[in-house]
């Protein structure tokens, strides 16, 4: 039974109860939130996911909840709450749904050792999988939303997750994170994508958040193998241009967004180093996203059967 399966009031209800228990990739989550306002997107963002059994182990125990007191209803804020600890500031309330992915996140890298975490997206052509490491304001988002559109396959937007034995990357397929102008650029450019309304004034900026591809959400659990490692940067009016990259600047990139890498001590060392020998490595400057996906796709038909 997947999320799209209730009706939109016993949604409602579960989300404002006991909680909506569902699978995300490896991990498995329970939603509640006393905020009814988000539900209706929520619902549309993980509308393929499946639920899982009430009696199933539970990863992330996760809840927005309303602000204390008058903040219910002077200034309204929304409180993230995992485990019964509030590890945020609040926020506006009308920052409630983001801040739910945002939390989610946070759990993912505070807790998930067992594996390397990255800050980066990741997409997959067949088995074959790139990792798009990259600093706010560089295009990761869009252009890993454009991809994903485009025919490759989602395993994640913000976190890539890579498995300390076999080095292969683990898909997550939660939804895309999108900023400012990328916002109606991808609603131009996928337009039976189901964005989200925006939410102006966070700390990021306006963000919307983009509801992954079913199909991905399908294969979430087809781990890829990594083989190209693309550092994207956009840049207004340029042609597409990749780069190789060194193996010695491709490690410190991997590392510096690596997020549990000082945790790991030297299995992280180790994991990054594998990751780089198995991956070719790129700086890749672009503009145009049709420009960029020929890049992609070109870099697909070149790998090894």
């Amino acid at each position: 039974m997947k999320i799209r399966d209730l009706s939109p009031a016993d949604f409602r209800k579960r989300l404002g109860g006991d909680g909506i228990r569902l699978a995300a990739g490896p991990f498995n989550c329970r939603l509640q939130s006393g905020i009814p306002d988000i539900a209706d997107e929520l619902a549309r963002l993980y509308a393929h996911h499946p639920l899982i059994d009430a009696d199933a182990f539970v990863d992330f125990h996760v809840a927005v909840e309303p602000g204390h007191g008058l903040r219910r209803w002077i200034a309204p804020q929304a409180r993230f709450v995992v485990d019964a600890i509030e590890p945020f500031t609040p926020l506006p309330r009308n920052q409630a749904l983001p801040m739910l992915e945002w939390g989610l996140n946070w759990c993912v890298t505070a807790y998930s050792h067992h594996i390397l975490v990255i800050h980066a997206a990741a997409v997959a052509h067949g088995r074959h999988a790139a990792i798009l490491p990259a600093p706010p304001g560089s295009g990761k988002s869009t252009l890993c939303a454009a991809l994903v559109n485009r025919g490759w396959r989602l395993l994640s937007d913000e976190l890539t997750l890579i498995r300390l034995d076999t080095g292969q990357i683990m898909g997550l397929a939660r939804p895309v994170n999108l900023k400012n102008a990328s916002i109606d650029i991808i609603r131009a450019y996928a337009p039976d994508a189901f964005l989200t309304r925006p939410v102006n004034d966070t700390t990021k900026g306006t963000v919307a958040l983009m509801a992954p591809p079913p199909a991905s959400v399908a294969a979430v659990g087809e781990w890829a193998d990594p083989a190209w490692m693309v550092l994207p940067r956009y840049r207004a009016g340029s042609a597409p241009v990749l780069t190789p990259m060194g193996n010695g600047s491709a490690f410190m990139q991997l590392a510096d967004n690596a997020m549990n890498y000082h945790v790991l001590g030297p299995r992280g060392f180790a994991a990054v180093g594998r990751l780089i020998d198995r991956c070719r490595s790129y700086g890749f400057e672009y503009s145009r996203l049709d420009d960029a996906i020929a890049v992609f796709d070109q870099l697909a038909a070149e790998a090894p059967a």
